[in-house]
């Protein structure tokens, strides 16, 4: 695993902003079946996933936007997948909101408005560590000697879980979570802490309603982000839960536009917040009891599957989960087989 550090991002309000420092680190989205570490883990589970693929699927009820993942079934094992050419690790912006983004175009387009809340959440990560590091028993299994950019700070907990179910047979779940950070408590309790940014992008000609309203009206300001947000906050939660952590810290952070034509937009943190994850849960009416059994019921349908390559399609603005069917070389290099899929069907 890789080491973590402790956080340093406190004393920041909308009077004594802090810039949104760029890193250079190399982030790695690493699928399921691509991650060394679950495969030397295969003979000791069922099901293997990362959290962010169960996430997605535990809070599939709150998405808008259609996703895939990719499910193989091998013998008495199941193994979750996203596609390498997919956007799936991109973060959605405003997707539960009455009126989805995108419209305007240019800066505020869907696809940038991903790319640049993703940015944004990366960076903030790594802006909140100090630089002494804990270090854990293994390595990162990531890391390449070819990779021109440091790791990103980040340790990966591999974690068995019981997936229960009433009168199912008991199975069990192996999942790749993640830590960004670790913290000291006031009585020098290690913490392990999660480190995500929600970003303000709308900014009414040119003004930012977070930086006059932040420091007294942050409970209205995070009510709406729950509102507009819910599905994002949701598989945030889920994550943090899924790694065991102690700790979910959210900073906020807003757009500082040029001054001129020719500069680029800049981004300021104005201030953060953290949370225990599981009051957090019930902060935002995420039941957790529910989110599993989501998983446990997608999980026993798959079971019942032969041996094969199939895809979870959630469609785009529905309750429908779809399972197709496909050929075992489907989203390899070089595919050209066009053999007809089959479908069965799930309603959520």
């Amino acid at each position: 695993e890789k080491a973590v550090v402790s956080t340093q991002s406190t004393g920041i309000t909308t009077k004594a902003e802090r810039p949104l420092a760029m890193t250079n680190r190399l982030f790695h989205y690493v699928s399921t079946t691509d991650d060394p570490i679950i495969r030397e883990l295969a003979k000791e589970g069922h099901v293997f996933a990362t959290d962010s693929i169960l996430a997605t699927i535990m809070t599939c009820p709150r998405s808008y936007y259609s996703w895939d993942i990719i499910i193989q079934r091998v013998g008495s094992r199941l193994f979750f997948d996203k596609r390498d050419d997919s956007d799936f690790d991109l973060l959605t912006v405003n997707e539960t909101a009455n009126e989805l983004p995108g419209g305007e175009g240019g800066s505020n387009s869907l696809t940038k408005l991903s790319l640049e809340a993703t940015y944004i959440n990366q960076n903030f990560s790594q802006q909140c560590l100090k630089r002494e590091a804990k270090t854990f028993k293994r390595p990162n299994p990531f890391v390449n000697e070819d990779d021109d950019h440091e790791p990103s700070s980040v340790a990966y907990r591999y974690r068995k879980i019981p997936l229960l179910g009433p009168g199912a047979e008991p199975l069990t779940l192996i999942c790749r979570t993640e830590v960004d950070a670790v913290t000291t408590s006031a009585n020098g309790e290690e913490k392990y802490m999660n480190i995500k940014a929600l970003n303000e992008w709308d900014l009414k000609g040119g003004a930012s309603e977070w930086r006059q309203k932040l420091d007294t009206q942050r409970g209205d300001i995070l009510t709406t982000e729950m509102k507009n947000n819910k599905c994002k906050l949701a598989k945030w939660t889920v994550s943090s839960i899924l790694a065991g952590s102690d700790l979910l810290k959210f900073g906020y952070v807003t757009r500082s536009m040029p001054r001129s034509s020719g500069e680029s937009i800049g981004h300021s943190i104005l201030g953060t917040q953290e949370f225990i994850p599981k009051q957090f849960a019930a902060q935002i009416s995420l039941d957790m009891n529910n989110a599993w059994g989501i998983l446990r019921v997608i999980v026993d349908r798959c079971m019942q599957l032969k041996d094969g390559k199939y895809v979870l399609y959630k469609e785009p603005g529905k309750g429908i989960l779809r399972i197709y069917k496909v050929p075992l070389n489907t989203f390899e290099e070089d595919n050209d087989d066009s053999d007809d899929e089959e479908e069965e069907e799930e309603d959520k």
